[in-house]
């Protein structure tokens, strides 16, 4: 049997796409809740960071484990049932921010549990897509455009500004939110038909006992072994481990450099989803005008560029219209790369593979929330910006050899694709 052969095709892509854009709402209003949050407990840089640095850490302690142990179980019961769970903690929180309990501790711990759950379901969303939609490039690629271009909409237009005028309101209201939107995405998913189970060539087939340690080590061979998606890992992983180090400080950033509220905070996250919005609507058209590899490599350069005069300014409008130009970039780059990657990897493989890959894409995130807190601290709140800014256009441009026409097309006809497509 052939994973996911007998899902209600669009039915359940589109329960999926309803699942993701519910809870990308929640996550919306987390996100900009959370940091308010922490930034009202503390103005340190670093400890703030702190509490970035626990949200990310599970990509690096958990992410293949997590990869290997969905290829092996029913992806949709892992998805719905960790939701589930996520609705319990982070309700928890609601309660401890209602009840005046709230502290740093505390918001690292909900994160790190998040976090973990996030290692299941987001890279269960990602290997069940293939099932749902074929691995046709154009398919993928318009399958993935809406995912992304739907949570860039709820997660950060809606969300942030929602967030930060329900945190004026009540700082225990945005988590209460989540919560619900985690409740109301676990049923959805619960609702998908078809058997998400292992392929029929994957881990434990024809009676061979395998175990988690050869699963994740022939996930993390067969990437290490993939010229081209081995490169663009070890790209997101530097351009992540160094954007994150603003993301991690960006609170304060923006309340004391740019002199913005908590509702112009929500609104200044909310930039990046203007251009992400539309950036998800040509993704695909710019794939086929530029290439893939162009994409890759360039939005990367831009990306770079926007974030040194982010980094420079003292206006929130220049520095929304940067952060909308990054969403923009970013957006296409992930609907490109995500969609080149799950056409490339095995139906078997992929669980594995998308959790090694984000081990280095993720798994950097954590560092680099750390390296921007001390950096913020040292040499004051733009310099992680600016290191950005210089360092992620040297990253892009070394994977050129490794990551251009030639080689994915080569990739492509290895695979068993049309190398023209």
């Amino acid at each position: 049997m052939v994973l996911g052969m007998r899902v209600a095709g669009r039915s359940g892509f589109a329960r999926l796409w309803a699942a993701q854009a519910t809870s990308n709402v929640g996550d919306g209003v987390y996100g900009t809740a959370l940091p308010l949050l922490a930034a009202t407990l503390t103005r340190d840089p670093f400890l703030v960071s702190v509490v970035s640095f626990a949200e990310w850490l599970p990509w690096l302690l958990f992410g293949l484990l997590s990869g290997a142990l969905l290829d092996r179980w029913d992806r949709r019961r892992v998805m719905w049932t960790v939701d589930a769970a996520r609705f319990a903690v982070v309700g928890g929180l609601a309660v401890a921010v209602l009840g005046g309990r709230a502290s740093i501790a505390l918001l690292g711990v909900v994160g790190f549990l998040l976090g973990t759950g996030q290692t299941l379901v987001d890279t269960g969303a990602h290997s069940i897509l293939p099932a749902l939609v074929s691995r046709d490039r154009r398919r993928l690629e318009r399958a993935n455009g809406r995912l992304v271009g739907t949570q860039v909409v709820t997660q950060e237009l809606a969300g942030p500004p929602t967030g930060g005028f329900l945190f004026s309101v009540a700082g225990w209201i945005p988590f209460a939110v989540d919560a619900v939107s985690f409740a109301a995405g676990s049923a959805l998913v619960a609702t998908i038909r078809g058997d998400f189970g292992p392929a029929a060539d994957g881990p434990g087939a024809g009676g061979r006992p395998t175990t988690l340690r050869a699963e994740i080590a022939e996930g993390l061979r067969w990437l290490a072994a993939h010229r081209v998606l081995r490169a663009t890992a070890a790209m997101v992983a530097v351009v992540n481990l160094l954007a994150s180090g603003g993301g991690a400080v960006m609170v304060l950033f923006a309340q004391e450099r740019l002199g913005l509220d908590a509702v112009g905070f929500g609104l200044l996250l909310s930039g990046s989803a203007v251009g992400g919005v539309l950036a998800s609507l040509v993704a695909a058209r710019l794939a086929r005008f530029a290439g893939t590899a162009g994409i890759v490599v360039w939005t990367m350069v831009l990306s770079a560029l926007a974030y040194l005069v982010f980094g420079l300014s003292t206006s929130p409008w220049l520095a929304g219209v940067m952060f909308g130009l990054c969403g923009f970039l970013t957006v296409v780059f992930n609907v490109v790369l995500g969609s080149l990657r799950q056409a490339l990897t095995p139906d078997r493989l992929l669980g594995r593979v998308i959790s090694a890959f984000r081990l280095f894409s993720y798994g950097s995130v954590p560092l680099g929330s750390l390296l921007g807190g001390l950096l913020a601290r040292t040499f004051g709140l733009p310099a992680p910006f600016l290191v950005a800014g210089v360092v992620i256009p040297v990253a892009a441009l070394l994977c050129l050899p490794a990551v251009n026409a030639r080689t994915i097309a080569d990739a492509r006809a290895a695979a068993g694709l049309d190398p023209d497509a």
